[in-house]
């Protein structure tokens, strides 16, 4: 199975999972497009991600209020919001 994150303004808002014969059999970085093109193709909007449950690309399995920086390692990468500070 393969795991897409929606972004919204560099935000995780969704995650979605589907099937590796859905995107080019889930090998990363081909699966990549291959998956946003079928999420497109059921008419879901959006920007999505590809991300590994396993942790084997961008640095970690994405999660909700999570942080996509595209900027980060060869493909972007996911990683969790700061800690509140408390004062």
């Amino acid at each position: 199975m393969a795991h897409f994150a929606k972004i919204e303004n560099g935000i995780v808002t969704n995650v979605i999972v589907i099937s590796n014969d859905d995107c080019g059999g889930g090998n990363f970085p081909e699966s990549n497009p291959i998956g946003q093109a079928f999420i497109a193709s059921l008419n879901i909007d959006g920007i999505w991600q590809q991300t590994s449950y396993s942790s084997s690309f961008r640095n970690c399995y994405a999660s909700i209020t999570w942080t996509f920086d595209a900027s980060l390692g060869e493909y972007g990468e996911f990683t969790p919001p700061l800690p509140e500070l408390v004062e």
